[in-house]
């Protein structure tokens, strides 16, 4: 009997750790905000978000195959259209985009982000990439979407659309470049082949693939998001100065160490989101939040941001326990070379090999088993005390 009590009390204690084990992994994004220092509302709670590195770690995911509106972060779409456009020297930097009446008056759309655009000024694409990073100029994205498709706008977001699949962003279809809907630009910008009341689509993990790709291929995209405040059209009578809505960049209301852009977004069906990279040492990451608070309580645009700093400052911790356990995206996985000769099937197995995956299963469900274990254990302690209780009988 001495026995059964020592072996009840050890699986009760297995238990313990377990559940102590699965506390850690499964922090709620509320908590591990909580923990970081910041005051936040349940009713902000994200609806999705994903944090990777820069080799594609998957360090956090929450809801993140979530199809949500992307809302201006799909303003980073078509900027990385005209940055692949760039490496290839179909545009450059220098060339100058000529505004039409119809741009000067999408300008002045009161209920889309814009900046002040004036017919006939020629605008050079480099000030167009900073109105539509910073300030997420309605109009100079969809100036940079015209030049990039000889002003057509059915076949520019075709080309996003034909891209998000090379990218492996399988839940992610667009209706417009910018991430307003394309009849909020009052019959100014209407593409035929697509409904122009519907929302962009796409998720949390998606938005991180395109970003993965974004940052390897065209870096020099920071150089446009890294600042507080930046100024356009310098030393012209057409000079402006934007405030950047992305409050973690050092400098703004929750500057975080590293942080250098990316992109933030807002709508009535979005919410509010945020899209920030952050880069310490040799260590890049990508963090996505989607659909914060509600769009009726504007300053949203500030309660995003406790949910990334602390996403982004718990992603630098995971990244130094990074080990071959560590879930990567599909979409930025190396593929394997197999050999002609000879299958992967067909490659005989060692029993290294075999010991390797077997423990490689065990660790990656160590959880489970355990639970698995410990709940058979206590059936079978509970079965051997009824039946020594039937025997004293």
């Amino acid at each position: 009997m001495p026995k059964l009590i020592v072996s009840f009390l050890c699986i009760l204690l297995s238990l313990t750790c377990v559940n102590s084990v699965q506390a850690e992994e499964h922090k709620d994004i509320m908590q591990i905000t909580r923990e970081a220092g910041y005051d936040v509302k349940d009713i902000n709670k994200p609806k999705a978000s994903i944090v990777i590195d820069n080799k594609g770690h998957i360090l956090w995911e929450d809801n993140a195959d979530l199809e949500r509106d992307p809302a201006s972060m799909s303003k980073m779409f078509t900027l990385y259209l005209l940055f692949e456009d760039l490496a290839k020297g179909k545009t450059s930097l220098n060339t100058t985009v000529t505004a039409t009446e119809t741009d000067q008056a999408i300008s002045k759309i009161y209920e889309i982000s814009n900046n002040n655009i004036h017919a006939g000024v020629a605008y050079p694409i480099r000030e167009l990439i900073t109105m539509t990073a910073v300030p997420s100029s309605n109009v100079a994205t969809i100036m940079i979407a015209n030049h990039l498709s000889q002003n057509n706008p059915d076949a520019f977001i075709k080309r996003i659309n034909e891209t998000a699949k090379k990218l492996g962003m399988t839940k992610t279809h667009f209706y417009n470049p910018s991430g307003a809907v394309a009849s909020a630009f009052n019959g100014l910008y209407s593409p035929k082949e697509y409904d122009n009341n519907a929302t962009n689509v796409t998720t949390a993990r998606d938005l991180s693939i395109l970003t993965y790709h974004f940052l390897k291929k065209y870096p020099d995209i920071l150089n446009y998001t890294k600042y507080p405040e930046v100024k356009a059209m310098v030393g012209t009578p057409y000079e402006e100065t934007f405030t950047t809505y992305n409050y973690s960049t050092p400098g703004a209301k929750f500057g975080l160490e590293g942080v250098d852009g990316l992109k933030t977004g807002s709508s009535p069906s979005a919410a509010f989101n945020a899209l920030v990279t952050a880069k310490r040492q040799n260590t890049r990451l990508i963090t996505v939040v989607l659909g914060v608070g509600d769009w009726s309580d504007q300053d949203g645009e500030y309660y995003r941001h406790p949910f990334v700093n602390a996403l982004v400052e718990k992603g630098f911790k995971d990244a130094k326990n990074i080990s071959s356990k560590t879930p990567v995206l599909k979409a930025v996985k190396p593929k394997k070379e197999v050999t002609k000769t000879k299958s992967i099937q067909e490659q005989p197995q060692t029993k290294e090999q075999w010991w390797t995956k077997t423990d490689q299963f065990i660790q990656s469900h160590f959880v489970s088993i355990l639970i698995v274990l410990g709940t058979i254990a206590i059936l079978c302690l509970l079965a051997g005390i009824v039946l020594l209780i039937k025997r004293s009988r």
